[in-house]
């Protein structure tokens, strides 16, 4: 039997370990070397931590006003200005971070469809015979939808897919149809709704722009159910690199890969891949 969540082992280790998630699965994808090496702890991501903190800081305003006050303590010397003028006041990314919550906040159809739900929501399940895990940022269960809530660079920059070699938006590029599609699953499996998926979205331009995003036409659904069959397709090889069972595949190119590279032998200069 898998670990049971709660709210303080939701991100443990051990239970990285029981429960495959959409972040988990998404990383096996990019790279199942570097994947299996950061679940093991032998490696960590020299990743600018600002983006994640900054969303971060934005979901829990939303969450409710003792998860944004428990935030900014938490991290305060990364939030806070410790010296000269501006000490003690918020640094100049979350400034702009309050400007992006006030342009959702500002929102009637944001402050009716997402506030009223129930915030953080632990949803598991079996997704092809596998336990899985989730998180949801807002489900209103009586009406029958549940919200994620999305900072972004850009809602309008496109993005290169390398697989249909086309351009296409962050929900595309980001995987966001897999993520609506498995936390549909969960929580239908959690609670016995079938809920509709809604996403809202501020981005991080000087002058937010925010959008209001539905999945519920037929490419959607076209494109949510092509994304369960792709978990279906691999999920069952990273479980198994999971295990041991199977050496995981480093892709050659990622930051991890890049770290453990060694020169065995000279390529022809006409050979060199672009990527």
């Amino acid at each position: 039997m898998p670990t049971k969540l709660t709210p303080e082992n939701y991100y443990s280790v051990e239970t990285d370990w029981d429960y495959m998630s959409f972040s988990r699965f998404k990383d096996f994808q990019r790279c199942e070397a570097a994947a299996l090496a950061k679940l093991k702890g032998d490696w960590t991501p020299e990743l600018d931590a600002k983006p994640l903190l900054v969303g971060n800081y934005v979901h829990s305003y939303f969450e409710s006003p003792e998860a944004h006050e428990k935030f900014v303590k938490d991290h305060k010397s990364k939030i806070m200005s410790t010296r000269g003028k501006t000490k003690g006041q918020l640094k100049a990314d979350y400034k702009f971070a309050d400007v992006m919550i006030k342009a959702l906040d500002d929102s009637e159809l944001f402050n009716y469809v997402y506030k009223p739900g129930q915030k953080e929501v632990i949803v598991t399940g079996k997704l092809f015979g596998y336990d899985w895990k989730g998180k949801i940022d807002s489900l209103v269960l009586d009406q029958n939808y549940f919200c994620d809530l999305k900072t972004v660079d850009d809602l309008h920059k496109k993005h290169w897919q390398e697989d249909s070699r086309s351009w296409d938006n962050f929900i595309e590029d980001r995987g966001y149809y897999m993520q609506m599609a498995i936390y549909r699953e969960l929580i239908k499996q959690t609670f016995g709704k079938d809920c509709n998926p809604y996403m809202f979205a501020v981005s991080k331009q000087a002058i937010p722009d925010k959008l209001a995003i539905d999945f519920t036409g037929e490419s959607e659904a076209l494109r949510m159910q092509a994304a369960l069959e792709e978990i279906e397709a691999n999920q069952e090889r990273y479980w198994n690199i999971m295990m041991g069972e199977i050496k995981p595949k480093p892709c050659g190119r990622c930051e991890y890969c890049r770290s453990h590279k060694v020169l065995e032998e000279f390529v022809h200069a006409t050979d060199i891949e672009v990527y």
